[in-house]
């Protein structure tokens, strides 16, 4: 960890019993909302804020969390999405991500491993990040990288203080055991998502099918052209107004109901 030698730092400092007893208490309160975060069905996004906020509690030192949820891979590397505890936190990590790409978070991730900094403005592995973020008044950052039991990186948990040397090895112990469980629910969460999100893509397939096959036996009804000539029709309507499939067809059902509906009110 860089930063002051200071024999008064965290990492030396002893600690009261009432301090050690505090400490215990914020790591029970949050492993056991982790705990049934990992079975919950919150969205994404409130997923993370939750994390954000259990784990500022129960790591010692933070005075401000960001969990991160990247994507890795040839053609999708970055940041999904992420979540703050405190608002100073979402301007550093959109410091991190967007305008610098550099930073203890993706050091993290990339390694898989614990980046630790406790004087952050003169840190050489961030010669931007650091001294961009010292402004801002934060010298102390915590990283540490959310792993799957198979070893695959899903995203990081970014602790930042403003005081130097804020992290000690309690800190970096109680900050592994909440990346692990948090990992899980944060992975959870993304596949949970993932599925609402295709069986909603799948649903709308579904009514659109319906409808375009209403629409093909209005017009063969009226035409007495072929599913395929009139499946034809609708795709030539649609083309030439640049306009879904599904729309066109939707104007046909309705067309044809209106007119039912009128011959209905006149006999």
């Amino acid at each position: 960890m860089t930063g002051s030698d200071d024999a008064d730092t965290p990492s030396t400092r002893a600690l009261t019993t009432e301090q050690v007893e505090l400490r215990a208490q914020d790591l029970q309160s949050g492993l056991a909302d982790l705990a049934a975060l990992v079975t919950s069905a919150l969205p994404l996004a409130d997923l993370l804020v939750r994390v954000a906020s259990s784990a500022v509690h129960a790591i010692p030192g933070a005075e401000g969390v960001g969990v991160t949820l990247l994507r890795f891979g040839p053609d999708q590397n970055g940041v999904r999405s992420l979540a703050a505890s405190h608002p100073f936190v979402t301007e550093i990590d959109l410091v991190q991500y967007e305008l610098l790409d550099e930073g203890p978070c993706i050091t993290a991730a990339a390694e898989r491993a614990v980046a630790i900094s406790g004087s952050v403005g003169a840190d050489e592995r961030w010669p931007r990040f650091g001294p961009r973020v010292a402004r801002l008044g934060v010298h102390s950052v915590l990283s540490l990288p959310m792993s799957l039991p198979d070893g695959t990186t899903v995203g990081a948990i970014n602790a930042y203080a403003r005081s130097t040397d804020a992290f000690d090895e309690d800190s970096v112990a109680v900050g592994r055991l909440f990346a692990a469980p948090a990992g899980v629910a944060v992975h959870n969460a993304h596949v949970l998502e993932q599925a609402r999100a295709q069986a909603a893509q799948l649903q709308t397939a579904l009514v659109s099918r319906a409808v375009i096959d209403q629409a093909i036996g209005i017009l063969r009804s009226r035409s007495g052209d072929s599913a395929e000539e009139a499946f034809a029709r609708l795709r030539t309507i649609s083309q030439g107004e640049n306009v879904k499939l599904s729309v066109v067809a939707e104007r046909v059902v309705e067309e044809a109901v209106r007119r039912a509906r009128a011959r209905h009110s006149q006999a």
